[in-house]
């Protein structure tokens, strides 16, 4: 009990000590590096496409997910549903495009360790669904 309230007093003291920079003044170093240049002026410019490619991707992740359930359909049981080498092949090509866009392959690792993760997770509530409906092969012999 006294290792979680010093925890939470340390993460409590570290919020308190982070601050939000302004959004609406020039940078305080550097030049423009995106499109050409011609973007960023403000940190609110930099948040506004931040904003607009988050859309986007949240838009591509539920149809991933919308395969992903599809897939579903191909497997015999929940056991097929993690196919760990079809996970690791997933991270690694990621990884690889990455770095041919000019992304830090890490960062595309962990982003995509972690959808990965999370769209097994879904896949077997989808198992789990039907299986429950009575809808799985396994289910009705």
């Amino acid at each position: 009990m006294r290792l979680v309230v010093i925890a939470a007093f340390v993460l409590g003291a570290a919020a308190a000590h982070a601050e939000e920079p302004s959004t609406t003044r020039p940078a305080l170093w550097g030049s423009p590096t995106v499109d050409n240049g011609a973007c960023c002026k403000t940190l609110r410019e930099v948040r506004d496409n931040i904003d607009r490619l988050d859309r986007e991707i949240v838009r591509l992740m539920a149809e991933r997910g919308r395969y992903v359930h599809e897939a579903a359909r191909f497997k015999e049981n929940p056991a097929q549903v993690e196919a760990p080498e079809r996970a690791e092949a997933v991270v690694r090509k990621a990884m690889t495009l990455a770095e041919a866009n000019g992304l830090s392959p890490k960062v595309a690792e962990a982003a995509y360790r972690a959808m990965v993760g999370a769209f097994i997770e879904y896949e077997q509530g989808v198992f789990a669904a039907a299986t429950a409906a009575g809808n799985t092969p396994w289910k009705k012999q």
